[in-house]
């Protein structure tokens, strides 16, 4: 019957749910990553995620790069102040972000985090 259920599952199940269920289980194999659907704002964390959106935000004096990340639970956009391009940074790259989640009216962020991309 569990097999049943596995096919059923996989037959049913959009593409989105998949990923999702994918990028969720490798996240949770990150030593100390907390999920993006339970973390704390305003505290130091670390998150694992797969950048889902790219965005430069070209500005008089500062523009920023943004990215949105996706762990399977939630979504945080991430900005690096400064920032056109950061080398190694394409859609589908699998990132571990520390640093300070806030909240805005855009949504939750995280700026200028530290990072590294998993393999």
């Amino acid at each position: 019957m569990a097999l049943f259920g596995k096919l059923r599952k996989g037959l049913t199940q959009s593409d989105e749910e998949r990923l999702a269920e994918e990028v969720r289980g490798w996240a949770d194999t990150v030593p100390g990553s907390v999920r993006l659907a339970e973390c704390p704002s305003r505290e130091p964390v670390t998150v694992a995620g797969v950048v889902r959106r790219i965005t430069v935000i070209p500005a008089q004096g500062g523009e920023s790069l943004e990215a949105l990340v996706s762990d399977g639970t939630g979504e945080i956009t991430v900005v690096w102040m400064g920032r056109r391009v950061i080398q190694g940074l394409d859609l589908g790259t699998r990132v571990i972000l520390r640093g300070v989640i806030g909240d805005s009216r855009a949504g939750r962020r995280i700026v200028n985090p530290t990072f590294e991309f998993a393999a």
